[in-house]
């Protein structure tokens, strides 16, 4: 089907005409017959650049002319960056209708969205904008669920499941796309959406899926790749080989030191090969490096860097914002010929590849040892294979190591079926975070409300709503002896201290243990206040150095008198926790005294990435931390929690607090300008663009940049 036949307004047509689509795929055309464009519900469930974001967007354009709103929902800010370019690009440029995004600032109900038609978010700030009941909300006429086969997932599938739950409740006639890339049981998901399953194995490039057993793949066909020796090494030899056709490799691993030391192989072996980087993908690549550079001068990035010369590197969350943003520019400008990458990428980021290698289906999970990966994860990963308009054929393998094994991965993965997607909705950690929620904002009042609710979910689509009844009971009476619901009789409402932990978006938990740190605190240090932020299961465990246990020791007892909750007995059960939270306070403490990004690396080993989300989640908890001591009653926190938010956001110490809120500025400017004599906003006004260009850092561009803000 012609884009010029298609019953969509003519903007769509010509944005489309103008980026080179004249003609629908397939699975799109099987969309359009199933009344996509006629406000049906739908699930499309297609391979990889199959086309399904531009069916979503269609059916947005008839919405948007008919007067309504979009809510495009993601589960990763990498990915909601991408739809956010997507939708300017077919359904703003030439029209006047605008789109936003919102990811952030879990504690706001976003007034200002209300001017824009379409709002890309993740879904968990969809779950805050309905906790705040944001009234904007009720103008959506279209919602899109992107990757919808992460309902399965333990972390993000339930506050997915219970958005999808109150968008449906509250919107009963928005129209509704699910678009996901591998979910076996499509009918069932569809079902629960009221919606017809669209269901296509096409895809624009062909995928051909094998096994690597030393130097060959073998298909399920019977068809087999010799490849070339060009290395010992299983895994660089296959890269090398598809390099040397002018194809580039994503090579999956599932650890983040595996990740590095395979990229080293890689990296190696390429830059012997002089006919493997042309002269201009060298130049290219020299620069790309630089830019790593620049973004700290760490031993970790000076290493990213030396791979990115040499063709090849890696990719994983310790990488900053701006490395991962490098790198894969680099990898879809061709310059880069291989990635090493863990399964994140896999997770939606649109970077294809000739080949994708699978080196291990393996992975450790504590308590349990090594278990298989779920045949689903296998096929996100394949799905990455065939780059359009580069590719006449897409090549995925995974690395065998005995025969025995070869036959089984061919069995298991390569011919089986992805694991039927299902509810994981009913453990006790997500249950009581979202029964919370539904109370406080009122969604529900009553234990018969918060029942018929559950109903609606798609836990009780496929096994019933009496499946959890007991666990919601166990529930309710956890969150009300912790002060956060009432219940009276069959009724329920939420304490003023349970609706404010709920507009916040932290686990109960969280609050409770601040509560407790309130409680127990005497004389309070800034590195106490770090350590009770850091003991919250809101604050993510992240990789670092292992620590000296005694000298660790050494440092809680010196410190202990600033500690709200006092050193634990090493036979405690909690004493782990306890000192695991110490470590993290150590490195939070490190980035609000100004101790440069590169140092906290060398000295603890956290990576950028990690830091990041460190520093992320630590500055929002201190700020939740002093939202409940002020609703609590416990008003002596008030201040402290609300300095060390900003602190931990903008890393510097307090004085520096007014000069590190200006856009642009950083924590290393604001340093500088404290330093010259600029030590509030006031004497900043009072200088002069002159006076300010002869600090060093301090050029045109920051100063007018200072100048406007004022």
């Amino acid at each position: 089907m012609l884009v010029e036949d298609l019953p969509v307004p003519e903007f769509l047509k010509r944005n489309l005409r103008d980026f080179g689509v004249v003609e629908l795929y397939p699975p799109q055309v099987k969309a359009l017959q199933a009344g996509v464009l006629a406000g049906e519900n739908i699930v499309l469930a297609t391979p990889t650049a199959s086309g399904k974001t531009l069916v979503a967007l269609m059916a947005a354009s008839i919405h948007l002319v008919k007067g309504g709103k979009v809510l495009y929902l993601v589960p990763l800010r990498a990915l909601a960056s991408e739809k956010f370019e997507d939708c300017k690009r077919l359904l703003c440029r030439g029209t006047g209708f605008k789109a936003a995004i919102s990811t952030g600032d879990y504690d706001s109900s976003d007034p200002w969205l209300a001017d824009y038609d379409v709002i890309v978010a993740t879904n968990e700030k969809a779950d805050s904008l309905l906790r705040h009941r944001a009234p904007w909300i009720n103008d959506v006429s279209l919602i899109v669920f992107d990757e919808l086969h992460l309902l399965g997932d333990p972390d993000r599938g339930p506050t997915l499941e219970m958005v999808i739950t109150k968008l449906r409740r509250r919107l009963p006639g928005a129209q509704l796309i699910g678009l996901s890339a591998t979910i076996s049981n499509a009918d069932e998901v569809a079902g629960w959406l009221n919606a017809k399953p669209v269901v296509s194995d096409w895809r624009p490039v062909p995928l051909k899926e094998g096994v690597l057993l030393g130097g060959r793949i073998e298909f399920p066909d019977g068809s087999i790749w010799e490849l070339k020796q060009m290395s010992d090494n299983v895994i660089v030899n296959a890269v090398l080989n598809i390099v040397a056709e002018g194809g580039q490799a994503l090579v999956f691993a599932l650890t983040r030191s595996r990740a590095e030391s395979y990229a080293a192989r890689i990296a190696k072996d390429l830059s012997e090969r002089i006919d493997l980087l042309a002269p201009d993908d060298r130049e290219a690549l020299e620069e790309y490096a630089e830019k790593i550079l620049a973004t700290d001068r760490s031993s970790f990035s000076e290493n990213l860097a030396q791979l990115v010369v040499r063709g090849a590197a890696f990719h994983h969350a310790g990488l900053s914002h701006a490395q991962r943003s490098l790198i894969e520019e680099a990898f879809r400008a061709r310059r880069l010929k291989a990635v090493v990458a863990t399964p994140t990428l896999a997770a939606g980021v649109n970077l294809p590849a000739r080949l994708v290698l699978i080196t291990e289906v393996r992975r450790y999970q504590p308590g349990y040892g090594y278990q298989l990966i779920p045949v689903l994860e296998y096929k996100q990963f394949c799905g990455r294979a065939g780059r359009p308009g580069y590719d006449e054929v897409g090549y995925s393998a995974i690395i065998a190591r005995r025969n025995d094994e070869k036959e089984y991965f061919m069995r298991r993965y390569v011919q089986g079926e992805p694991e039927r997607i299902r509810s994981e909705l009913a453990s006790e950690k997500h249950l009581r975070f979202h029964v919370l929620a539904l109370v406080a904002s009122e969604e529900v009042a009553t234990i018969d409300g918060l029942l018929k609710l559950f109903d609606e979910t798609f836990l009780a689509h496929i096994y019933g709503a009496h499946l959890i009844e007991e666990e919601l009971t166990g529930v309710l009476g956890f969150l009300e002896s912790a002060g956060l619901l009432e219940v009276y009789g069959l009724e329920v409402r939420a304490t003023p201290l349970g609706r404010r932990v709920s507009e916040l978006y932290i686990d109960p938990m969280t609050a409770i243990r601040l509560l407790e740190a309130f409680r127990e605190a005497g004389r309070v240090s800034s590195f106490g206040l770090l350590h009770s932020i850091a003991l919250t299961p809101d604050i993510p465990r992240i990789p670092m150095k292992r620590l000296s246990p005694r000298l660790l020791e050494e440092e809680i007892e010196r410190r202990a008198e600033g500690l709200m909750i006092q050193p634990l007995d090493p036979g405690d059960e909690a004493y782990d926790e306890y000192v695991d939270a110490f470590r993290m306070a150590l490195v939070l403490e490190a980035w609000v005294e100004e101790v440069p990004e590169a140092e906290i690396y060398e000295r603890f080993g956290v990576q950028p990435g990690d830091l990041a989300i460190l520093r992320e989640a630590a500055s929002w908890i201190a700020y939740a931390a002093s939202q409940i001591a002020k609703v609590a009653g416990y008003r002596e926190f008030v201040k402290p929690y609300d300095i060390m938010s900003e602190r931990i956001k903008h890393g510097v110490k307090e004085e520096l607090i007014p000069l590190a809120r200006l856009r642009g500025i950083g924590r290393v400017r604001a340093r500088l300008l404290y330093q010259h004599g600029y030590t509030s906003l006031e004497k900043l006004r009072a200088a002069s663009p002159q006076d300010l260009m002869r600090i060093p850092g301090i050029g045109p561009a920051i100063v007018k940049q200072i100048m406007e803000q004022l």
